[in-house]
């Protein structure tokens, strides 16, 4: 079933005006919502991943009792690795790689995958998903390779990322074939998402805000451009969202992503102009309110999301937070946000 091509969402996907802003939210099935908790309690994290009538219910749940605007699948962004060959565990703490790639030779332990042999279980949660959901656009996602790569460097989140960086400027032409690797690998695991019904997707690149210009330009636009025009020659939008780098906007452009996602640090109307600044064309934007916010009062959720919407411009603007929500947001923190940008 698709979603109708004049969904509030899909029209602001292609950057055309809409009457108000739609509305949905990074993390949006997690763990503020008690029904999501009650499931959680009953399997691993992983086993949630891996169980798609699980996972179908708890992409739902957020619709169900908010009736947002679109749904994003439930998943995590390492089960590529995973599938790549790399060992990932999963703890309460995050995930962790027992062996990491830290020189050329450990390139060898990656390998291609067939989606629908490796990853069988998130193309058929897409399916289900997609069904129950009616009118109501589904978002597949992956990592974008850079961010992909540092867990695979990293062994697990960094604040430093000093191995990952080591091992691009040590051993700079391993590190193009990782990213190239890895961009192709998420490339058949996207195309599979959309064939299995995705009318979107989100490349998260939470971690790329610590590259440097230079970085930029020598080792992460070429992959993550090729990834996003792969997906794109397919019909459906694809959302780049480019955590912690609003400085980078200018060149970030480059990559031809349909919809920008926009952290809280930059106002929307700024990075507008930052997005068109170095020729670019026009692109719709995703944002951009601080997940903080959620844990204040409603009045000033109501107008702090109202200047969101003013900063949007009423045309190709798709409301998100500046990250995912927290978990420790109140359910009428939620409410109040709806309402606000609904308008009621």
């Amino acid at each position: 079933m698709a979603a109708p091509a004049d969904s509030l969402f899909l029209q602001a996907c292609r950057g055309e005006a809409t009457s108000r802003p739609p509305l949905w939210m990074m993390r949006q099935a997690g763990r503020y919502l008690p029904e999501y908790r009650e499931v959680r309690a009953k399997v691993s994290f992983l086993e949630l991943c891996k169980s798609p009538t699980l996972a179908a219910e708890v992409t739902l749940q957020p619709i169900r009792r908010f009736g947002f605007d679109a749904a994003i699948l439930f998943s995590d962004l390492l089960i590529p690795l995973e599938a790549m060959g790399l060992e990932v565990v999963f703890t309460e703490q995050g995930p962790t790689l027992p062996a990491p790639v830290r020189s050329p030779a450990d390139l060898a332990r990656l390998q291609s995958f067939d989606p629908a042999e490796r990853t069988a279980f998130v193309l058929e949660t897409v399916r289900v998903a997609r069904l129950a959901l009616g009118d109501t656009p589904l978002i597949g996602f992956a990592g974008a390779p850079f961010t992909t790569a540092t867990y695979a460097i990293e062994g697990k989140t960094s604040k430093r990322f000093a191995e990952t960086k080591g091992l691009f400027y040590r051993h700079p032409d391993a590190a193009r074939r990782l990213l190239a690797v890895i961009a192709e690998a998420t490339r058949g695991y996207l195309l599979a998402q959309v064939a299995a019904g995705a009318q979107a997707i989100q490349l998260f690149d939470s971690w790329v805000g610590v590259v440097s210009p230079a970085d930029w330009d020598e080792f992460v636009l070429g992959p993550t451009r090729d990834l996003v025009q792969a997906v794109r020659a397919t019909g459906v939008p694809v959302i780049y969202f480019p955590n912690g780098a609003t400085t980078l906007l200018d060149r970030i452009a480059a990559v031809g992503a349909d919809v920008y996602g926009i952290d809280w640090r930059l106002p929307l109307d700024e990075a507008r102009a930052r997005l068109t600044r170095g020729g670019a064309a026009p692109a719709a934007v995703q944002g951009n309110l601080d997940p903080a916010l959620l844990l204040g009062p409603a009045e000033r959720i109501k107008v702090q999301a109202a200047e969101v919407i003013r900063q949007g411009g009423g045309r190709g603007h798709v409301f998100n937070l500046g990250h995912g929500i927290y978990p420790e947001t109140p359910l009428a923190s939620v409410e109040a946000l709806v309402q606000a940008v609904r308008g009621g």
